[in-house]
């Protein structure tokens, strides 16, 4: 068994290159295949079997179930039978790259208002070597809406970001760029997107126009450098080594054009085959960089154009932000000649947010924080004894040296890695060394720094991940303990409305489905998520049974006893014979946005049982539903339902 797999897909990086790379010697082989395991998780929309991750990986099954294993261990898959799935915890990766790079904290909230008032999608990305990198999405909910997500890594050349981004290019990423292209020629290694397998469409009236601009606006790594200064391109010149095309020769392999490219079906000797999507990224490139914004035209799919310009900080581009939209809204020129002027403005506040942001950081300088030791010793020593050899502790600590990286800590050196994690220095290095090669980390002068790649261990799939997706395991965890009825609902005006359900298979049990809204003041459900309010809707308290509360005064006076306990049990108010014991669930902030319940038939249980054995095991149950929400929600929106 080889000591290491072959790279994933949609890496951005060239396949070749990939294959061809050498492992450092001190290279952590255990986190090299759990990075691959999360990988190929990733590129499986979150869930594979044990079987799929050995037969895509190339490891043995064996060790695919020593990871999984100590990924689960550390929150970070769930073991579903003969099934892997990624866990929410996953995203406190993605979470200590998006907090260190700060954009996200400051121009999110630009972005999100741009969306609300164009009604279009609107999204910020980051270049990640020849790909760009969404960090954040404001998308519009229509029947025909973006599909994609955070972390989602796209091909440069076939997106609006791309040639902003290219402008900045030196040879060496123009090189890598055209080496990927060669090994990849259907972009398969970038899941998010289509296959780059149908050519350019044109009509019979401009194909050869079109050919022959493609062919004379291609540039050499010359030409690239006057581009740079504002200088004509030469024209009939390949970007790679300068070569003339005329004289029938491939530049990229010094193969002749002829030999190497098939004819079209009917076509002569003198036929050429047809530009593929992509081909003109380089005068894309040159006409970004001399209008300052770049469309994209269906270039990822039939229908969907897109308007981007960048957002510079100290004269780099630090992301570039895109509106989105569809043909039958808008056409590629339409979105230009309509939205442009207004997202000039957007830009010019994103970069006034950050040139303040940078200036307060300036007057008033903290020194570069580390976060406390994380404990980790003591946990893998406990995981250890627990799992035995199934727990790999260096795979556990090599994942814990990203989460060292965040907001106040983008740049480290090694001592402080060490620090924040409480590692020895030489486990450090080598697990520093190791995401190096991955492409996970960037070294510069012995300091540090995450690179967008983080966002691709599993921040896609888990990015939509919703509040009733995140509490599933949980709530079928807490039934099966506690044998009873459990459900997650929220609050929509004066109604509850139930968003999961775990049912128990009893003779009598509490018959209620996902969807079902009932009214929320005589339910245990509805009355922790009320007690939250300033002013909760006491209207039209109708008698449900004998013990129903529907006095306003004495309900107020209940669910201020509800908001200082922390919990609600209603006893027969909503129906005879049916007991529930309720808890809040709160975001980040501290605000409830949610409840689960136990219900069960009051025989089963006294009020004072309720609370002594039912209540510490649902309040369990949500602080682990909290915890997981608390990563997720931290740079995005959580849905509710």
């Amino acid at each position: 068994m080889p000591s290491n797999v072959a790279p994933a897909p949609g890496t951005g990086t060239s396949s070749a290159a990939g294959a061809e790379a050498v492992v450092p010697a001190e290279a952590v082989t255990p986190l090299i295949r759990g990075i691959a395991v999360l990988r190929r998780l990733t590129d499986a929309d979150g869930v594979s079997s044990l079987s799929g991750l050995e037969r895509s990986t190339g490891l043995a099954r064996s060790t695919v179930d020593r990871i999984t294993a100590t990924l689960a261990r550390r929150g970070y898959v769930r073991l579903d039978g003969r099934d892997a799935v990624l866990a929410p915890r996953l995203m406190e990766l993605g979470n200590a790259y998006l907090a260190a790079l700060r954009l996200p904290r400051l121009l999110d909230a630009h972005a999100d208002a741009l969306a609300d008032e164009l009604d279009e999608s609107v999204s910020l990305a980051v270049g990640d070597q020849d790909g760009i990198r969404f960090i954040h999405q404001a998308t519009r909910r229509r029947a025909m809406s973006l599909s994609f997500r955070i972390g989602d890594l796209l091909p440069a050349e076939r997106t609006a970001p791309g040639p902003l981004f290219a402008t900045e290019w030196g040879d060496r990423e123009w090189a890598r760029w055209h080496e990927r292209r060669a090994a990849d020629p259907e972009d398969r290694g970038f899941p998010a997107v289509p296959a780059r397998s149908r050519p350019i469409e044109y009509g019979e009236d401009d194909r050869n126009d079109e050919k022959d601009r493609i062919g004379a606006n291609r540039t050499t790594p010359t030409n690239r450098t006057n581009l740079k200064n504002g200088k004509d391109l030469s024209v009939g010149k390949d970007p790679t080594v300068g070569k003339d095309l005329t004289v029938g020769k491939d530049p990229t392999v010094g193969k002749s054009l002829a030999a190497d490219r098939p004819e079209e079906p009917g076509a002569g000797r003198s036929a050429r085959r047809l530009p593929t999507l992509g081909d003109d990224f380089e005068q894309r490139t040159a006409e970004a960089r001399e209008a300052g914004w770049a469309l994209d035209d269906q270039l990822i799919e039939p229908g969907l154009v897109a308007l981007s310009m960048p957002v510079r900080e100290a004269g780099r581009i630090a992301c570039v932000v895109s509106v989105v939209s569809h043909t039958s809204r808008h056409t590629a020129a339409d979105l230009r000649d309509t939205l442009l002027p207004r997202l000039r403005e957007a830009v010019a506040a994103m970069e006034r947010e950050l040139r303040e942001a940078q200036h307060a950081e300036s007057a008033t300088p903290t020194p570069r924080t580390t976060a406390a030791p994380s404990g980790l010793a003591v946990w893998t020593g406990a995981s250890k004894q627990e799992l035995g050899r199934e727990f790999i502790e260096s795979l556990a600590r090599g994942l814990t040296v990203i989460t060292a990286f965040g907001e106040g800590r983008a740049e480290l050196n090694l001592t402080e890695v060490a620090q924040a994690t409480g590692l020895a220095r030489a486990t450090a290095r080598r697990a520093l060394i190791t995401l190096e090669h991955l492409g996970y980390v960037t070294a510069h002068d012995r300091v540090f720094r995450l690179t967008p790649r983080v966002l691709g261990l599993g921040f896609p799939p888990l990015s939509r991940t919703s509040l009733a997706e995140i509490a599933a395991p949980h709530l079928t965890e807490l039934s099966q303990r506690l044998h009873d009825s459990v459900s997650l609902a929220v609050l929509t005006g004066d109604e509850i409305q139930y968003t999961g359900r775990v049912s128990t298979s009893r003779v009598m049990s509490v018959h209620i489905t996902i969807g079902t809204r009932l009214p929320a003041y005589p339910t245990a459900l509805g009355r922790v998520m009320l007690a939250d309010l300033p002013e909760p809707p006491l209207t039209e308290l109708l008698p449900l049974t004998p013990r129903t509360i529907t006095d306003p005064a004495r309900l107020k006076a209940v669910l201020d006893r509800v908001r200082e306990e922390g919990y609600a049990l209603v006893d027969e108010e909503l129906e005879v014979g049916l007991r529930s014991v309720a808890v809040p669930v709160r975001e980040r902030g501290g605000r409830v946005v949610a409840a689960v319940n136990v219900a069960m038939h009051s025989s089963r249980r006294t009020p004072e049982e309720c609370v002594a054995e039912v209540l510490p095991e649902l309040r369990a149950a949500v602080g682990r539903i909290e915890e997981d929400l608390w990563v997720a929600g931290r740079f995005r929106r959580v849905p509710r339902t």
